[in-house]
């Protein structure tokens, strides 16, 4: 039977019919009637099934017994035209070998459709449904997108660390990594933990970002991105957080804000293309069982320039609609940090359009990015996307060594484990720029999935770090 070479269904879908071809995967439903039985197969490389057409006179009846939902199959067959409505060819089974039994009535995913929450309790099998066998693809095809996008631009891909000593936004909230025994941890004469027994004889850290490194890569290379995990300990709970999570850190040497914005607004419409033009079925698939507005939404984010508007500017727009009668859960004044619901107000009813904000208070943004001249502005922008709200934010970063120092000083940060980043403006600085895409934010908008833990195939969120 194996002496066939296997064709993959998304293949033989595409394929004339004619031939004899072998088919395998797992089962989706089983019908019929005492003379024939029809079996949706699917083997996870398209939304779609194949049929297989079984006469009961050609097999035995307790191998169709054994055919059950989630039951893996090997069929060989004639891929013949289909009488039947929703598809082009099916296979008339002369061979059926069940390769792996499935116990329907202990099996978690049944017939029926099953809330995502419940799916979520056994993600390693919710895999295996339409939806995440949808999601998986686009985020396998926007993962792709991301590298041949810097390729194509001639940037170098660097692999940033994950083990850091470093915060790299002054924000806390960091996973520890040690390899001390809890139990027992050493400490120094005054009571304080005592670091340097440990691994790396200091305190260490998974990374919440790459940029720092990035930094320096861009001032040796030119342009680099990195595409990688990173990790953030707080304790957060809502539909836009994650413990665990893959970002997009692209650091460009000799770009200044302007030139930050229009690589974003390239970078952005590339994924939301390739994706329409990759990845249509399964779009079609969740914009019908999810989200009706998904492929419409995706196709008007093309072809348009994104909005630029200051912060100021974004305040007094949303001070005016407050006056109009519009209610927002959290005030909004200048120097307040916006909430999502004051970014999509912006995107989603006032300019109706993403919008690049640019220009906000220095002292809500990190103490990396290049001062205005007015000493009360930053050259930070955030991208804003209908339904998500902020999917990038960057800033051209201080180039100035003054500057920096006085801005850490400022914030009494500990120059101790700064003094590598801070040396690249001592020697040979230069005006350069970054932004961080938060990869699972994007396959919210690409997916139109409403909860980021349903665009990763195992969420890692506060008390929850199973499979």
């Amino acid at each position: 039977m194996d002496k066939l070479k296997r064709t993959k269904i998304k293949a033989l879908l595409n394929q004339e019919p004619g031939a004899e071809v072998l088919a395998k995967g797992w089962v989706r439903t089983k019908r019929g009637n005492k003379q024939v039985k029809f079996i949706a197969l699917n083997d996870g490389s398209t939304i779609n099934n194949i049929q297989i057409v079984a006469a009961a006179e050609s097999f035995d009846e307790e191998l169709i017994k054994r055919i059950t939902t989630g039951a893996s199959l090997s069929v060989r067959g004639k891929l013949v035209e289909s009488v039947g409505s929703g598809q082009a060819v099916e296979i008339q089974a002369e061979e059926i070998e069940v390769l792996g039994e499935c116990d329907p009535m202990r099996f978690p995913l049944q017939k029926k459709d099953t809330t995502l929450e419940y799916l979520r309790s056994v993600a390693h099998m919710r895999l295996r449904t339409n939806t995440f066998g949808a999601v998986l693809r686009i985020r396998n095809a926007m993962a792709f997108a991301i590298h041949k996008f810097f390729n194509e631009k001639g940037f170098v891909y660097l692999h940033t660390p994950l083990i850091t000593e470093s915060d790299a936004e002054g924000a806390g909230d960091m996973f520890q990594v040690t390899t001390m025994d809890l139990k027992s941890i050493p400490l120094d004469k005054k009571g304080n933990v005592d670091f340097s027994k440990d691994f790396f004889g200091k305190k260490t850290s998974l990374t919440v970002s790459g940029q720092l490194e990035g930094e320096l890569g861009a001032t040796a290379v030119g342009e680099i991105y990195t595409f990688g995990p990173t990790f953030r300990a707080e304790n957060s709970n809502t539909p836009r957080h994650l413990a665990e999570f893959w970002m997009i850190e692209p650091e460009m040497a000799f770009y200044d804000i302007n030139d930050n914005m229009e690589l974003a607004e390239e970078f952005v419409k590339y994924l939301v293309q390739y994706a329409l033009d990759n990845c249509l079925d399964d779009l079609k698939f969740l914009n019908d069982k999810y989200d009706d507005g998904l492929i419409e939404r995706m196709r008007s984010v093309l072809g348009i320039a994104f909005e630029r508007v200051t912060y100021t500017r974004a305040v007094e727009i949303l001070e005016e609609a407050v006056r109009n009668g519009v209610k927002f859960e959290y005030p909004v004044h200048w120097g307040t940090d916006f909430q999502s619901e004051h970014e999509r107000y912006l995107v989603e009813k006032h300019f109706q359009k993403p919008v690049i904000l640019i220009d906000f208070p220095k002292d809500i943004k990190a103490f990396y990015m290049k001062q205005n001249e007015d000493g009360k502005t930053v050259r930070g922008m955030d991208v804003l996307f209908p339904k998500i709200g902020e999917i990038i934010g960057g800033s051209e970063r201080e180039a100035d060594l003054n500057k920096l120092e006085t801005r850490i000083d400022e914030l009494g940060m500990s120059r101790k484990n700064l003094e590598w980043y801070i040396d690249t403006r001592r020697y040979g600085s230069v005006p350069h720029s970054g932004f961080g895409l938060g990869f699972e934010r994007l396959l919210l908008f690409v997916t139109g999935m409403a909860n980021i833990r349903d665009v990763i195939p195992f969420p890692r969120t506060p008390k929850n770090a199973e499979f």
